[in-house]
């Protein structure tokens, strides 16, 4: 082949490889266009993550005992009012710059406030005036159970007067005797700080007094049957629920069988706080599972006669409640006990132990290691204040 062929030929493959280059490249770029106006015209769905966050609430709760009114102690009243009515608030002069600073407040209204127009009593069958609920009210105090084995000892009436007494309180939760089964049944929903919570009282013993049948309104007397339905009734509505128990034997320091056995019961029911009063004295404190339970928080004020009558104990706790993920959850920290003492030889003045000395009550330093080791026998989660404040 002449060497002129031989260049037109080369030239000719040549142009056709640039030929077929630029049709492929052609090709690609057409693709990828049709793709991307593809791509402009399509709705892009765009899928965001929910991010659970931790939402925490917290309150503060303090608890005291009995508020076992004797005979000597309305009198003392009456001598602080001039002898023109009762008044109780001098000997709470000491514990109200305490109460105050918590948002809810727990007290055992031992003894019926019947009221002046039934006639003051004293043991074994008492009457109070309603002035111990003013001095109570006075110092901080909204929460108030009224369960107790003395709630009959005026009878019907007597719970009738109690009843329109605190029925005209605002801002006070009493539970445990009711005017009627309408009142008894009402869900009371009470919320502090975002916390929503329910508070129960029953008594386990009346005095062998009968509870006239068809009004056991009158006083919550307990039975499994019936704390189970009410406990039902105000579980999935609260956060926090809470059973005031009347239990136990008088005087013993430690619980009884059927205090654990109801304390258990209740547990596994789902309350979260039983408050215990009754025997007089104070029991130790322990948790079942995640429930706090208080066996016997002692008297507070009363005329009983010895130390260990005397002395009770005032508990403080910090209430916490975390939502997260759906789900709520209580817990209870900062568990505090101040053991007081009423000095019943001089005005019935209660005193937090850091405040007494040997004048008030001898020897009082050997009384609070006494009692302090009683509060903390079943739990090192709790702790007693000391002497020094």
């Amino acid at each position: 082949m002449k060497k002129g062929k031989k260049k037109k030929l080369k030239r000719g493959i040549r142009n056709l490889l640039i030929v077929t280059v630029l049709v492929i490249i052609s090709s690609y770029i057409g693709i990828y266009f049709s793709r991307r106006d593809g791509l402009a015209n399509k709705e892009v769905k765009i899928t965001y993550k929910t991010v659970n966050t931790k939402k925490e609430s917290e309150a503060s709760l303090i608890m005291v005992g009995d508020a076992l009114i004797h005979g000597t102690v309305y009198q003392t009243a009456h001598r602080y009012a001039n002898y023109k009515g009762y008044d109780f608030k001098p000997m709470l002069k000491y514990i109200k710059p305490i109460v105050e600073n918590y948002d809810l407040a727990y007290y055992n209204q031992e003894t019926i406030l019947g009221g002046v127009e039934l006639g003051l009593s004293t043991y074994p069958m008492f009457n109070s005036p309603i002035e111990v609920g003013d001095a109570f009210l006075d110092a901080g105090f909204n929460m108030v159970s009224l369960a107790t084995n003395h709630t009959i000892d005026k009878g019907e009436k007597g719970v009738l007067n109690s009843r329109k007494y605190w029925n005209q309180k605002e801002n006070v939760i009493a539970a445990g005797s009711y005017s009627s089964f309408e009142e008894r049944d009402e869900v009371h929903i009470q919320e502090v700080n975002g916390i929503k919570y329910g508070f129960l009282s029953y008594t386990t013993y009346t005095n062998g007094l009968i509870v006239p049948k068809g009004k056991e309104y009158l006083v919550n007397v307990y039975d499994k049957d019936l704390i189970k339905k009410e406990i039902e009734r105000y579980r999935d509505k609260v956060d926090l629920l809470i059973v005031a128990m009347h239990w136990g034997t008088e005087y013993m320091t430690y619980p009884t069988t059927a205090q654990k056995e109801i304390a258990k019961y209740l547990a596994d029911l789902g309350v979260d706080l039983i408050i215990g009063c009754h025997p007089h004295v104070i029991e130790p404190i322990e948790y079942i599972g995640d429930t706090l339970v208080i066996y016997s928080l002692g008297n507070f004020v009363s005329s009983q006669i010895g130390v260990e009558r005397l002395t009770g104990l005032m508990l403080s706790l910090n209430i916490k409640k975390v939502d997260y993920h759906g789900k709520t959850t209580i817990s209870f920290d900062n568990i505090e006990g101040t053991l007081i003492y009423t000095d019943r030889n001089n005005g019935y003045i209660v005193y937090p132990y850091d405040k007494l000395n040997n004048g008030i009550l001898n020897n009082y330093k050997s009384y609070y290691t006494k009692y302090s080791k009683v509060v903390t026998a079943y739990s090192n989660q709790v702790k007693v204040k000391s002497l020094e404040g």
